[in-house]
């Protein structure tokens, strides 16, 4: 390998782990909301409402965050196709961090009254679009990076993440409750998660400082590459927001593309924060066995993560997703039955195996979404792709889970509406091409709109 070989080697390694640190600090920001809103939020922020009125108010500002990220999507999606993938990085896990410390220093409903609540959902949205603005902009540094052969392998890292997000925030909560009595858990215990995210910021910050830009980037920067708008060979001399050509040009890759990873966040948050509340208030379960189990099986998701998003090279990642798509389809339809038996092996066999089913279909993403836009506007649709799944799939889950489950009496209705989920991801799959082995600098400047119908994305 030549100097220059192995400094590529190096910098594709230094980007892979910086955004596999940057993106579990980002996700264990955001799910250990979640975590507290399952165990805690409704005693320390809606009291007085009833077990059912205060779960549905502690999910609703659950859900605010995914109504935000979006707008974090489009905002950092901006910057980040116009000043740089690496500085709006820094900039959105910052206000990720500190909107997340500021969280464990707010004083309960018992001390603020109503404006505890609102500046708990005020909080909430600054949470939102910080990760609206994250994974896309970590998925963009490793895809731009990583060799058009070995992209979805790469891309496993970035996925490996929320995993260890998911598995720290659990696992601290997990501690804290076999460590503390209920009343100290709830007086202070809940907080310290949530502050512990000053030193996270602080460790996340160090490491994203020292990569370097995409060269993909940096090329369109400068006006090297077609994409570029003062490029001869542009279709338009003329700069103009990337939201607004995503919009106008590249709306069906982002629609088809949200409505295709709608399930496997419907399916992630049923698991990890609808369940655990459903167990321990509704089926009475201790939340430790509870968290317990969610922890072993995220071990299983890692695996498949890395399994799935490895072979989506080979296999092809739309074809990977489909696979994973019908897992998931029919596990929801046995996830609640198992989980209401309230037996334990049953019950670890629904948790682990949506897990494991969840780490199929979050392998190939990190590639497969950056792969279907240019790069002058590839941050604004992958982040925006990325977080309209999540407004359908994590935002309203829960509480039409909550809803279905107080109707009818049982939460096994919940597994019919996630089987419709992806039933629609699979359609939304068919419309979207195959990408794998694109090259992301090989883009056509004169095609006008993403391909749909299986086309060459590199042709």
């Amino acid at each position: 390998m030549d100097a220059e070989g192995a400094w590529r080697a190096g910098q594709l390694r230094r980007v892979a782990v910086a955004a596999l640190i940057g993106t579990a600090i980002e996700f264990y920001d955001f799910f250990i909301y979640g975590t507290a809103a399952a165990l805690v939020f409704e005693v320390v922020f809606f009291p007085g409402l009833g077990a059912v009125g205060a779960l549905l108010a502690a999910f609703s500002v659950y859900a605010v965050a995914f109504l935000a990220r979006p707008l974090g999507a489009v905002v950092f999606g901006h910057f980040g196709d116009r000043v740089g993938r690496k500085a709006t990085l820094v900039v959105s896990l910052l206000l990720m961090g500190l909107a997340t410390a500021a969280v464990g220093l707010l004083p309960g409903f018992a001390a603020w009254g109503w404006w505890a609540p609102v500046v708990l959902v005020v909080l909430r949205v600054c949470q939102g679009i910080g990760l609206g603005g994250e994974w896309g902009g970590a998925a963009l540094l490793i895809a731009e990076n990583a060799p058009a052969a070995r992209r979805g392998r790469y891309g496993g890292f970035l996925q490996l993440g929320p995993t260890i997000g998911f598995v720290l925030a659990n696992g601290v909560f997990l501690a804290l409750q076999l460590g503390l009595d209920e009343r100290a858990f709830r007086e202070w215990g809940w907080r310290v998660p949530f502050l512990a995210s000053f030193a996270l910021v602080a460790v996340g910050l160090f490491v994203r400082l020292r990569i370097e830009e995409s060269p993909l980037f940096r090329a369109v920067e400068r006006g090297e590459s077609p994409e570029h708008p003062e490029h001869p060979e542009h279709p338009e001399h003329r700069e103009r927001p990337p939201v607004l050509e995503v919009v106008r040009e590249h709306w069906r890759p982002v629609l088809a593309g949200g409505g295709a990873i709608t399930v496997g966040y419907a399916l992630f948050y049923l698991t990890t924060t609808y369940a655990l509340a459903y167990a321990t208030s509704g089926l009475g379960v201790a939340s430790t066995l509870v968290l317990a189990m969610l922890l072993v099986g995220a071990v299983g998701m890692a695996g498949t993560v890395w399994l799935s998003a490895s072979r989506s090279d080979r296999w092809g990642r739309r074809r990977t997703l489909q696979w994973a798509t019908g897992l998931a389809a029919g596990w929801a339809l046995v996830l609640f039955p198992l989980l209401e038996t309230v037996s334990r092996p049953l019950m670890f066999v629904a948790l682990a195996g949506a897990m494991v089913v969840l780490g199929c279909m979050f392998g190939p993403v990190a590639a497969f979404l950056p792969e279907l836009f240019p790069t002058r506007v590839r941050y604004t649709g992958a982040a925006l792709t990325y977080n309209l799944g999540g407004v359908i799939g994590g935002a309203m889950t829960p509480l039409v889970a909550t809803r279905l489950t107080e109707a009818y009496g049982t939460a096994q209705p919940v597994g019919f509406y996630l089987a419709g989920l992806g039933v629609l991801a699979l359609g939304c799959l068919r419309l979207l091409p195959e990408t794998t082995g694109a090259e992301l600098g090989a883009v056509d400047a004169g095609r006008r709109r993403a391909p749909l119908l299986g086309a060459d994305p590199a042709a």
